[in-house]
């Protein structure tokens, strides 16, 4: 993922809690009426929560060099320890996963509640994770495993019914000749930019869009580093040219706007309103699998995190990061399991769900610092988080009232039923012109998070302003 200096540069100010409501109008990107727009969105909405996974050579060295530990993100490994290129290549005769298994990757995935996968086709090493033609420095060429994962990911992902997502490192590569952040150390390195574009970049781009049948469902850039608009349009040109209703994010660079706004390791306070966003997150620090970290999200961090930006119309894509034998490491596969037991009861409150109706307990934003120490505003409230549906609002409540009471401040829609998710048990409630107020059991359902189902007369909710 991004480096310290490139978070900063590369995240855009665009704001969203709503999806886009005018038709793309940038010089850079295709224009579409709204209606198309939502069309093509739809299923990515829908979703909510998605699986990030980051696997390539980088779990070979696992964040040791020379037996040495190399600080940073595991997959940074070659530009953060200076490895010359012909060391890092010679990690490739040890990356053989024969455990790999993708319908056991997808089916955790599936049972985490998670309705798409986005893999990293090619990161910023420029190792290819699937069979191409424009280098041999590939894991069907370069390794004893010698086939293309990617296909059967693409195979199991249409047996659970899970979209099937492309991260690609389209400037930044540091074997083929691509930018490197921080300079190139290696005089092997030395070559033409816009040479690793032509040769390289569009053609490889154009393989992932070809060889997988329906998918990918997403095309993921990632740090756009010297990509001008002539080095950006060239890519973007080869997308539309094969894949036109593709999803992409805003990180391909030289002006191109995307469809998705990507914070990464951070939710932000308010969300983007005006744009559809995705939070992309590590479950522990790390993207790429380092064998000495084992600083892990508990389970009600992430179940919260899921709520919080649900609550604020975006997405959560949470990351894996496999070992080179092709395992997920066990602490996450226990924790996704312990978030699709959630799920299994509330999903109904995160899947097509919208942003909050009301937006007070959200609180107010806050300075704190995201998974890179950089500045950055989060919301102060911490007791509730709430989605809606045509004719639902959904309390998520963290921190369950010793009073048996919850209010829903300024509720002007007529509530014609209120239940927990848990049971469907009937809630009684009193309404006045302040609001909603509903009476709940002594005990928590949930411990981390309980969902309420309070339907309304109205398709929208109506909420009056609160002071």
């Amino acid at each position: 993922m991004k480096t310290k200096s490139l978070l900063l540069t590369a995240a855009l100010a665009l704001a969203a809690i709503a999806p886009a409501a005018t038709a793309q109008t940038n010089r850079t990107d295709k224009v579409e009426t709204k209606e198309q727009r939502d069309a093509r969105m739809a299923w990515w909405r829908e979703a909510k929560f998605g699986m990030f996974i980051h696997w390539g050579v980088y779990s070979v060295p696992a964040g040791f060099y020379h037996d040495k530990p190399v600080p940073g993100i595991g997959e940074w490994i070659m530009n953060r320890g200076k490895i010359p290129m012909a060391e890092y290549q010679a990690f490739a005769k040890q990356f053989n996963p024969v455990k790999f298994d993708a319908d056991a990757w997808v089916k955790t995935a599936s049972d985490a509640g998670m309705k798409y996968i986005v893999i990293t086709s090619k990161h910023h090493d420029g190792f290819a994770m699937f069979e191409t033609q424009a280098s041999p420095w590939n894991i069907v060429q370069a390794t004893p495993y010698g086939k293309d994962p990617l296909k059967d990911l693409a195979a199991a992902c249409r047996k659970y019914g899970i979209k099937l997502g492309f991260y690609y490192s389209q400037a930044q590569d540091w074997n083929n000749g691509g930018a490197a952040a921080g300079g190139k150390w290696d005089p092997a390195q030395k070559h033409d930019m816009d040479d690793y574009i032509d040769k390289i970049a569009v053609p490889q781009v154009k393989e992932i869009l070809s060889n997988y049948g329906e998918f990918p469902a997403v095309l993921w850039w990632d740090t756009p580093h010297d990509m001008n608009y002539a080095r950006a349009k060239k890519l973007y040109d080869a997308v539309q040219q094969l894949r036109p209703d593709i999803i992409m994010n805003n990180r391909l660079g030289g002006g191109f706007k995307g469809d998705t706004e990507t914070p990464e390791q951070k939710i932000p306070a308010k969300g983007f309103p005006g744009r559809d966003w995705e939070t992309c997150m590590t479950l522990n620090n790390t993207w790429g699998f380092k064998r000495d970290d084992n600083n892990w999200k508990s389970t009600a961090t992430l179940i919260h995190n899921l709520c919080d930006i649900a609550s604020k119309g975006g997405n959560y894509l949470l990351n894996v990061g496999p070992t080179s034998e092709g395992l997920i490491p066990a602490p996450s596969i226990e924790r996704l399991a312990e978030v699709g037991a959630w799920m299994k009861v509330n999903g109904e409150a995160i899947y097509g769900t919208t942003a909050t109706p009301f937006g007070s307990e959200l609180g107010a934003a806050v300075k704190a610092k995201d998974g890179y120490g950089h500045d950055t505003t989060v919301s102060s409230g911490n007791d509730w988080r709430c989605t809606t549906k045509p004719g639902k609002i959904y309390p998520m409540i963290f921190n369950w009232p010793t009073t048996g009471k919850f209010e829903l401040p300024g509720l002007q829609s007529k509530v014609t039923k209120a239940y927990l998710l848990a049971d469907h048990k009937d809630l009684t409630f009193t309404q006045t012109d302040a609001g909603v107020t509903l009476d709940l059991p002594a005990e928590a359902p949930d411990k981390i998070a309980s969902v309420i189902c309070v339907e309304i007369a109205d398709d929208t909710a109506k909420v009056a302003p609160q002071k």
